[in-house]
C-alpha cells in the first residue's frame, strides 16, 4: 500500500500514546490480528466512502481506535493515494535552545564570512598609462 509514511507514523503514535494511557485500549492494540497497515486501509477507505475531503484529527484518530476495538470489522482493499497531514511541530525547550544555538552559529559564521572577504586584498590590475600629447 502506498499511504504517505508520515500520515502512517501520526497514526501510530497516537495510537501508542492512547494505549499507554488507555489500559482497556491497550490490550485491543496489543491484538496480533491487528496491524497498522490495515488500520490505514481502514481509514482510507472510510475517508472515500464518506465523500468528503477534510477531515479532523479527531475523526480520523476515532476511525483508528475503532479499527482497534472492532474484532469483526471490514478493512476493505488498500487504495493508492497520497495524504496530506497538517501538523505543526511542537518542539520541546530544550530543542528550542539548540535551534536558536545553530541559528545563532550560522548567523556568526556568515557574518565572519563576509568580514574576511571585505578585509582579502585584491589583486590589482595592471593599468597602462599611455603618455597624453600634452605630456610630451
Amino acid at each position: 500500500m502506498k499511504t504517505t509514511d508520515h500520515f502512517k507514523r501520526t497514526i501510530q503514535m497516537y495510537l501508542e500514546q492512547r494505549a499507554a494511557e488507555d489500559a482497556l485500549f491497550a490490550k485491543n492494540y496489543r491484538n496480533p490480528a491487528k496491524n497498522i497497515d490495515d488500520c490505514v486501509t481502514y481509514i482510507l477507505n472510510y475517508v472515500q466512502k464518506s465523500g468528503c475531503n477534510g477531515f479532523t484529527d479527531g475523526e480520523i484518530y476515532g476511525q483508528a481506535v475503532h479499527y482497534y476495538d472492532e474484532n469483526e470489522i471490514e478493512v476493505g482493499e488498500p487504495i493508492q493515494c497520497k495524504v496530506a497531514v497538517n501538523h505543526v511541530v511542537e518542539l520541546t525547550a530544550e530543542e528550542k535552545a539548540e535551534a536558536r544555538q545553530n541559528a545563532i552559529r550560522q548567523y556568526q559564521d556568515e557574518e565572519l564570512r563576509k568580514l574576511q572577504n571585505r578585509n582579502k586584498p585584491t589583486a590589482k590590475k595592471e593599468t597602462k598609462v599611455e603618455p597624453s600629447l600634452f605630456d610630451f
